[in-house]
Protein backbone atom coordinates (compact mmCIF):
# COMPACT_ATOMS: atom_id res chain seq x y z
CA UNK A 1 0.00 0.00 0.00
CA UNK A 2 2.89 2.65 0.52
CA UNK A 3 4.91 1.76 -1.85
CA UNK A 4 1.56 2.31 -4.61
CA UNK A 5 0.72 5.76 -2.71
CA UNK A 6 4.15 6.42 -3.23
CA UNK A 7 4.56 5.58 -6.88
CA UNK A 8 1.09 7.77 -7.36
CA UNK A 9 1.74 10.75 -5.51
CA UNK A 10 5.78 10.98 -5.41
CA UNK A 11 7.13 9.05 -8.47
CA UNK A 12 4.96 9.46 -11.09
CA UNK A 13 3.89 13.48 -10.92
CA UNK A 14 7.74 13.91 -10.40
CA UNK A 15 8.45 11.78 -14.01
CA UNK A 16 5.73 13.60 -15.49
CA UNK A 17 6.91 17.14 -14.43
CA UNK A 18 10.71 16.22 -15.23
CA UNK A 19 8.86 14.89 -18.78
CA UNK A 20 7.48 18.63 -19.17
CA UNK A 21 10.46 20.16 -17.89
CA UNK A 22 12.54 18.55 -20.84
CA UNK A 23 10.10 19.30 -23.25
CA UNK A 24 9.71 23.05 -22.46
CA UNK A 25 13.18 23.60 -22.17
CA UNK A 26 13.37 21.47 -25.41
CA UNK A 27 11.26 24.52 -26.56
CA UNK A 28 12.91 27.13 -24.97
CA UNK A 29 16.28 26.46 -26.86
CA UNK A 30 14.50 26.36 -30.70
CA UNK A 31 12.65 29.39 -29.73
CA UNK A 32 16.08 31.27 -29.33
CA UNK A 33 17.43 29.94 -32.87
CA UNK A 34 13.34 30.38 -34.40
CA UNK A 35 13.12 34.46 -33.23
CA UNK A 36 16.75 35.27 -34.68
CA UNK A 37 15.67 33.67 -37.90
CA UNK A 38 12.95 34.84 -37.92
CA UNK A 39 13.46 38.41 -36.72
CA UNK A 40 16.25 38.06 -39.55
CA UNK A 41 13.78 36.81 -42.30
CA UNK A 42 10.85 40.05 -41.00
CA UNK A 43 14.11 42.43 -40.87
CA UNK A 44 15.38 41.21 -44.62
CA UNK A 45 19.08 39.89 -43.38
CA UNK A 46 20.30 36.45 -42.72
CA UNK A 47 20.35 35.44 -38.45
CA UNK A 48 22.31 33.01 -37.43
CA UNK A 49 23.16 30.92 -40.41
CA UNK A 50 27.06 29.47 -39.96
CA UNK A 51 26.62 26.67 -37.01
CA UNK A 52 24.97 23.78 -38.77
CA UNK A 53 22.51 23.79 -41.00
CA UNK A 54 20.99 26.86 -41.43
CA UNK A 55 22.61 27.77 -38.14
CA UNK A 56 20.73 24.88 -36.15
CA UNK A 57 23.63 23.76 -34.50
CA UNK A 58 23.26 27.55 -32.97
CA UNK A 59 21.22 26.36 -30.30
CA UNK A 60 23.95 24.23 -28.66
CA UNK A 61 26.68 26.67 -29.63
CA UNK A 62 24.98 29.10 -27.35
CA UNK A 63 25.44 27.69 -24.12
CA UNK A 64 28.96 26.07 -24.64
CA UNK A 65 29.75 30.00 -24.85
CA UNK A 66 27.82 30.99 -21.75
CA UNK A 67 29.52 28.15 -20.21
CA UNK A 68 32.92 29.01 -20.83
CA UNK A 69 32.66 32.45 -20.39
CA UNK A 70 34.31 34.40 -17.33
CA UNK A 71 32.05 35.17 -14.87
CA UNK A 72 32.23 38.61 -13.67
CA UNK A 73 31.05 40.20 -10.16
CA UNK A 74 31.20 43.50 -9.97
CA UNK A 75 33.27 43.78 -6.89
CA UNK A 76 30.90 46.86 -5.01
CA UNK A 77 27.83 44.81 -5.45
CA UNK A 78 25.54 42.84 -3.10
CA UNK A 79 27.07 39.39 -3.27
CA UNK A 80 24.24 37.30 -1.92
CA UNK A 81 21.58 39.10 -3.27
CA UNK A 82 23.51 39.71 -6.99
CA UNK A 83 23.74 35.82 -6.90
CA UNK A 84 20.00 35.09 -5.88
CA UNK A 85 18.89 37.86 -8.49
CA UNK A 86 18.99 35.17 -11.50
CA UNK A 87 17.19 32.30 -9.57
CA UNK A 88 14.51 33.77 -8.20
CA UNK A 89 12.42 34.76 -11.83
CA UNK A 90 13.28 30.68 -12.95
CA UNK A 91 12.35 28.58 -9.67
CA UNK A 92 8.81 30.06 -9.85
CA UNK A 93 8.73 29.59 -13.67
CA UNK A 94 9.78 25.72 -13.69
CA UNK A 95 7.39 25.17 -10.35
CA UNK A 96 4.59 25.93 -12.33
CA UNK A 97 5.23 23.26 -15.14
CA UNK A 98 3.35 20.56 -12.73
CA UNK A 99 0.15 23.01 -12.60
CA UNK A 100 -0.32 22.98 -15.96
CA UNK A 101 -2.38 20.57 -18.15
CA UNK A 102 -0.42 20.18 -21.58
CA UNK A 103 -2.85 17.51 -22.88
CA UNK A 104 -5.82 15.17 -21.62
CA UNK A 105 -5.61 14.35 -18.09
CA UNK A 106 -4.41 12.27 -16.23
CA UNK A 107 -1.61 11.44 -18.53
CA UNK A 108 0.08 15.89 -19.59
CA UNK A 109 -0.66 17.06 -15.79
CA UNK A 110 1.92 16.28 -12.99
CA UNK A 111 -0.64 17.65 -9.90
CA UNK A 112 -4.14 18.40 -10.57
CA UNK A 113 -5.31 21.36 -7.87
CA UNK A 114 -8.92 22.44 -8.17
CA UNK A 115 -7.77 26.22 -7.37
CA UNK A 116 -4.83 25.44 -10.14
CA UNK A 117 -5.10 28.64 -11.92
CA UNK A 118 -4.67 30.98 -8.30
CA UNK A 119 -1.19 29.26 -7.91
CA UNK A 120 -0.34 29.89 -11.24
CA UNK A 121 -0.89 33.52 -10.93
CA UNK A 122 0.59 33.51 -7.47
CA UNK A 123 3.87 31.64 -8.49
CA UNK A 124 4.37 33.90 -11.82
CA UNK A 125 4.34 37.03 -10.19
CA UNK A 126 7.02 36.47 -7.82
CA UNK A 127 9.03 36.60 -10.78
CA UNK A 128 9.56 39.91 -10.59
CA UNK A 129 11.67 40.00 -7.34
CA UNK A 130 14.38 39.09 -9.16
CA UNK A 131 14.85 41.24 -11.27
CA UNK A 132 14.48 44.08 -8.95
CA UNK A 133 16.54 42.42 -6.34
CA UNK A 134 19.27 41.97 -9.14
CA UNK A 135 19.03 45.58 -10.46
CA UNK A 136 19.50 46.59 -7.01
CA UNK A 137 22.47 44.30 -6.09
CA UNK A 138 24.24 45.25 -9.40
CA UNK A 139 25.15 48.40 -7.63
CA UNK A 140 25.02 50.22 -11.51
CA UNK A 141 22.52 53.50 -12.15
CA UNK A 142 21.08 51.52 -15.01
CA UNK A 143 20.51 48.42 -13.48
CA UNK A 144 18.66 50.15 -10.91
CA UNK A 145 16.40 52.26 -12.96
CA UNK A 146 16.01 48.75 -15.02
CA UNK A 147 14.58 46.93 -11.59
CA UNK A 148 12.48 50.19 -10.63
CA UNK A 149 10.70 49.65 -14.19
CA UNK A 150 9.98 46.38 -13.74
CA UNK A 151 8.54 46.77 -10.43
CA UNK A 152 6.42 50.08 -11.59
CA UNK A 153 5.49 47.80 -14.74
CA UNK A 154 4.75 44.91 -12.44
CA UNK A 155 2.45 46.55 -10.31
CA UNK A 156 0.59 48.45 -13.25
CA UNK A 157 -0.08 45.42 -15.27
CA UNK A 158 -0.15 42.34 -12.74
CA UNK A 159 -4.00 44.52 -12.01
CA UNK A 160 -5.30 44.35 -15.75
CA UNK A 161 -3.68 40.93 -16.04
CA UNK A 162 -5.71 39.62 -13.11
CA UNK A 163 -8.83 41.17 -13.90
CA UNK A 164 -9.26 39.98 -17.25
CA UNK A 165 -9.26 36.32 -15.66
CA UNK A 166 -12.36 37.57 -13.81
CA UNK A 167 -14.98 37.04 -16.53
CA UNK A 168 -13.49 33.75 -17.52
CA UNK A 169 -13.97 32.40 -14.18
CA UNK A 170 -17.52 33.90 -13.61
CA UNK A 171 -18.89 31.95 -17.02
CA UNK A 172 -16.72 28.53 -16.22
CA UNK A 173 -17.64 28.64 -12.31
CA UNK A 174 -13.73 26.66 -11.76
CA UNK A 175 -10.26 27.77 -10.83
CA UNK A 176 -9.46 24.39 -12.43
CA UNK A 177 -8.02 24.42 -15.44
CA UNK A 178 -9.13 21.04 -16.90
CA UNK A 179 -12.83 22.07 -16.09
CA UNK A 180 -12.38 25.68 -17.90
CA UNK A 181 -11.31 23.57 -20.67
CA UNK A 182 -13.87 21.46 -20.45
CA UNK A 183 -16.50 23.81 -20.29
CA UNK A 184 -15.34 25.46 -23.68
CA UNK A 185 -15.61 21.99 -25.13
CA UNK A 186 -19.20 21.56 -24.08
CA UNK A 187 -19.54 25.08 -24.94
CA UNK A 188 -17.54 27.43 -27.34
CA UNK A 189 -13.83 28.98 -26.99
CA UNK A 190 -14.05 31.68 -24.29
CA UNK A 191 -12.60 34.04 -26.81
CA UNK A 192 -15.79 34.57 -27.95
CA UNK A 193 -17.86 35.48 -24.94
CA UNK A 194 -14.65 37.35 -23.60
CA UNK A 195 -12.94 39.04 -26.48
CA UNK A 196 -12.09 42.41 -24.52
CA UNK A 197 -10.66 40.08 -21.94
CA UNK A 198 -8.78 38.60 -24.24
CA UNK A 199 -7.11 41.38 -25.68
CA UNK A 200 -6.76 42.74 -21.80
CA UNK A 201 -4.47 39.34 -21.18
CA UNK A 202 -2.51 39.35 -24.38
CA UNK A 203 -1.23 42.78 -24.06
CA UNK A 204 -0.46 42.37 -20.06
CA UNK A 205 0.89 39.20 -20.49
CA UNK A 206 3.42 40.86 -23.34
CA UNK A 207 4.01 43.50 -20.43
CA UNK A 208 4.13 40.97 -17.67
CA UNK A 209 7.35 39.53 -19.99
CA UNK A 210 8.85 42.69 -20.37
CA UNK A 211 8.74 41.85 -24.36
CA UNK A 212 8.42 44.38 -26.98
CA UNK A 213 6.70 46.83 -27.18
CA UNK A 214 6.88 46.71 -22.95
CA UNK A 215 10.71 46.12 -22.43
CA UNK A 216 11.47 49.36 -20.76
CA UNK A 217 13.30 47.50 -17.89
CA UNK A 218 15.99 46.56 -20.41
CA UNK A 219 15.87 49.12 -22.82
CA UNK A 220 19.04 49.39 -24.96
CA UNK A 221 18.81 52.39 -25.91
CA UNK A 222 18.42 54.27 -22.96
CA UNK A 223 19.65 51.50 -20.26
CA UNK A 224 22.33 49.79 -21.86
CA UNK A 225 21.17 46.61 -20.76
CA UNK A 226 18.96 47.37 -18.01
CA UNK A 227 18.89 45.16 -14.63
CA UNK A 228 21.26 42.46 -16.30
CA UNK A 229 23.77 45.06 -17.55
CA UNK A 230 26.31 43.67 -14.76
CA UNK A 231 25.53 39.81 -15.44
CA UNK A 232 28.00 37.78 -17.49
CA UNK A 233 27.98 33.79 -18.44
CA UNK A 234 25.29 31.61 -17.18
CA UNK A 235 24.07 34.15 -14.84
CA UNK A 236 22.94 36.15 -17.95
CA UNK A 237 21.65 32.72 -19.52
CA UNK A 238 19.43 32.23 -16.06
CA UNK A 239 17.70 35.47 -16.91
CA UNK A 240 16.79 34.90 -20.65
CA UNK A 241 15.77 31.00 -19.47
CA UNK A 242 13.44 32.23 -17.33
CA UNK A 243 11.89 35.04 -19.55
CA UNK A 244 11.67 32.43 -22.39
CA UNK A 245 9.86 29.86 -19.92
CA UNK A 246 7.63 32.86 -18.81
CA UNK A 247 6.51 33.86 -22.13
CA UNK A 248 5.95 29.79 -22.61
CA UNK A 249 4.11 29.99 -19.38
CA UNK A 250 1.71 32.90 -20.38
CA UNK A 251 1.11 31.25 -24.05
CA UNK A 252 -0.07 27.98 -22.13
CA UNK A 253 -2.23 29.97 -20.09
CA UNK A 254 -3.77 31.41 -22.58
CA UNK A 255 -4.34 28.27 -24.54
CA UNK A 256 -6.29 26.97 -21.55
CA UNK A 257 -8.30 29.66 -21.05
CA UNK A 258 -9.74 31.69 -23.90
CA UNK A 259 -8.79 28.82 -27.15
CA UNK A 260 -10.09 25.77 -25.73
CA UNK A 261 -6.64 23.99 -24.53
CA UNK A 262 -5.99 20.65 -26.29
CA UNK A 263 -9.62 20.08 -27.25
CA UNK A 264 -11.24 21.00 -31.07
CA UNK A 265 -14.87 21.09 -29.87
CA UNK A 266 -18.31 23.00 -29.96
CA UNK A 267 -21.09 22.18 -27.86
CA UNK A 268 -19.53 18.91 -27.11
CA UNK A 269 -19.07 17.57 -30.87
CA UNK A 270 -15.41 17.59 -32.02
CA UNK A 271 -12.42 16.15 -30.29
CA UNK A 272 -13.20 16.62 -26.21
CA UNK A 273 -11.66 15.78 -23.42
CA UNK A 274 -13.44 12.35 -22.72
CA UNK A 275 -13.43 11.66 -26.50
CA UNK A 276 -9.60 11.99 -26.39
CA UNK A 277 -9.00 10.35 -22.89
CA UNK A 278 -11.06 6.97 -24.80
CA UNK A 279 -8.57 6.66 -27.72
CA UNK A 280 -5.91 5.78 -25.15
CA UNK A 281 -2.57 6.91 -26.13
CA UNK A 282 -2.84 8.45 -29.23
CA UNK A 283 -5.76 10.48 -28.16
CA UNK A 284 -3.20 11.66 -25.95
CA UNK A 285 -0.64 12.36 -28.63
CA UNK A 286 -3.39 14.24 -30.35
CA UNK A 287 -4.60 16.41 -27.57
CA UNK A 288 -0.81 17.18 -26.71
CA UNK A 289 -0.35 18.35 -30.46
CA UNK A 290 -3.43 20.65 -30.47
CA UNK A 291 -2.12 22.32 -27.34
CA UNK A 292 1.07 22.86 -28.38
CA UNK A 293 0.09 24.03 -32.15
CA UNK A 294 -1.74 26.91 -30.06
CA UNK A 295 0.45 27.51 -27.19
CA UNK A 296 3.17 28.08 -30.57
CA UNK A 297 1.37 30.23 -32.56
CA UNK A 298 1.31 32.86 -29.34
CA UNK A 299 5.05 32.17 -29.36
CA UNK A 300 5.53 33.37 -33.41
CA UNK A 301 3.12 36.59 -32.42
CA UNK A 302 5.89 37.23 -29.48
CA UNK A 303 8.07 37.21 -32.11
CA UNK A 304 6.43 38.94 -34.49
CA UNK A 305 5.44 42.21 -32.25
CA UNK A 306 9.15 42.49 -31.78
CA UNK A 307 9.45 42.90 -34.86
CA UNK A 308 6.72 45.15 -35.54
CA UNK A 309 6.07 47.54 -32.64
CA UNK A 310 8.74 50.18 -31.58
CA UNK A 311 9.11 50.53 -27.44
CA UNK A 312 6.57 52.90 -25.68
CA UNK A 313 7.87 55.86 -23.80
CA UNK A 314 7.32 54.92 -20.00
CA UNK A 315 5.08 57.70 -19.61
CA UNK A 316 2.69 55.77 -22.26
CA UNK A 317 3.12 52.80 -20.37
CA UNK A 318 1.47 53.83 -17.54
CA UNK A 319 -1.10 55.77 -19.46
CA UNK A 320 -1.79 52.60 -21.15
CA UNK A 321 -2.31 50.30 -18.06
CA UNK A 322 -4.03 52.67 -15.73
CA UNK A 323 -6.52 54.90 -17.39
CA UNK A 324 -7.39 52.37 -20.47
CA UNK A 325 -6.27 48.87 -19.48
CA UNK A 326 -8.09 48.69 -15.93
CA UNK A 327 -11.07 50.25 -16.57
CA UNK A 328 -11.83 48.31 -19.57
CA UNK A 329 -11.19 45.42 -17.74
CA UNK A 330 -13.36 46.50 -14.60
CA UNK A 331 -16.20 47.32 -17.31
CA UNK A 332 -15.84 43.79 -18.97
CA UNK A 333 -16.31 42.42 -15.33
CA UNK A 334 -19.47 44.08 -15.25
CA UNK A 335 -20.58 43.66 -18.48
CA UNK A 336 -19.83 39.66 -17.84
CA UNK A 337 -21.67 39.94 -14.41
CA UNK A 338 -24.97 41.11 -15.70
CA UNK A 339 -25.40 38.80 -18.95
CA UNK A 340 -24.58 35.83 -16.10
CA UNK A 341 -27.09 36.92 -13.80
CA UNK A 342 -29.58 37.19 -16.32
CA UNK A 343 -28.74 33.95 -17.82
CA UNK A 344 -27.84 35.06 -21.34
CA UNK A 345 -24.19 33.88 -21.34
CA UNK A 346 -25.10 32.64 -25.12
CA UNK A 347 -25.45 35.85 -26.15
CA UNK A 348 -22.50 36.77 -25.21
CA UNK A 349 -21.07 34.44 -27.93
CA UNK A 350 -22.61 35.54 -30.38
CA UNK A 351 -21.93 39.55 -29.28
CA UNK A 352 -18.02 38.58 -29.63
CA UNK A 353 -18.45 36.45 -32.57
CA UNK A 354 -19.83 39.13 -34.39
CA UNK A 355 -17.18 41.86 -32.89
CA UNK A 356 -14.63 39.27 -34.32
CA UNK A 357 -16.40 39.34 -37.69
CA UNK A 358 -16.24 42.94 -37.86
CA UNK A 359 -12.45 43.03 -37.18
CA UNK A 360 -12.01 41.23 -39.43
CA UNK A 361 -13.63 42.54 -42.39
CA UNK A 362 -12.33 45.68 -41.17
CA UNK A 363 -8.66 44.30 -41.34
CA UNK A 364 -8.96 42.08 -45.23
CA UNK A 365 -11.55 44.49 -46.35
CA UNK A 366 -9.85 45.86 -49.87
CA UNK A 367 -8.16 49.20 -49.31
CA UNK A 368 -9.79 52.31 -50.77
CA UNK A 369 -6.64 53.33 -53.89
CA UNK A 370 -5.35 56.75 -52.93
CA UNK A 371 -5.70 59.41 -54.82
CA UNK A 372 -3.03 60.95 -56.66
CA UNK A 373 -2.46 64.61 -55.59
CA UNK A 374 -2.34 67.12 -58.24
CA UNK A 375 1.11 68.90 -59.05
CA UNK A 376 0.98 72.70 -59.09
CA UNK A 377 1.15 72.58 -62.94
CA UNK A 378 -1.70 70.61 -62.74
CA UNK A 379 -3.55 72.84 -60.27
CA UNK A 380 -2.66 75.76 -62.72
CA UNK A 381 -3.61 74.19 -65.71
CA UNK A 382 -7.21 72.73 -64.86
CA UNK A 383 -8.00 76.35 -64.06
Amino acid sequence: MTQALLMRYLLWPLVKFLGAFIVVQAIVAAMNWVERRLLGLIQARLGPNRVGWHGLLQIVADPIKFLLKEDIVPSSSEKVAYFLGPMLPLIPTFMVYCLIPFGPPPMFIAARVNVALLLVLALTSTGVYGIILGGWASNNKYSLMGGLRSAAQMVSYEVPFGLSIVGVLMICGSLDLVRIVDYQANNAWNLFPQIVAFFIFFVSMNAENNRTPFDLPEAESELVAGYHTEYSAMKFAFFMLAEYSAMIVNSCLVTLLFLGGWTMAIDGKGLTTQQLVSMGVLGGIIGLAIFLTKMMFFMFVYIWFRATFPRFRFDQLMDLGWKWMIPLALGNIVVTGVFVLIGQERLMYWIGLATLGAIGFHIFRKPVPAVKAKTAHEVAHAS
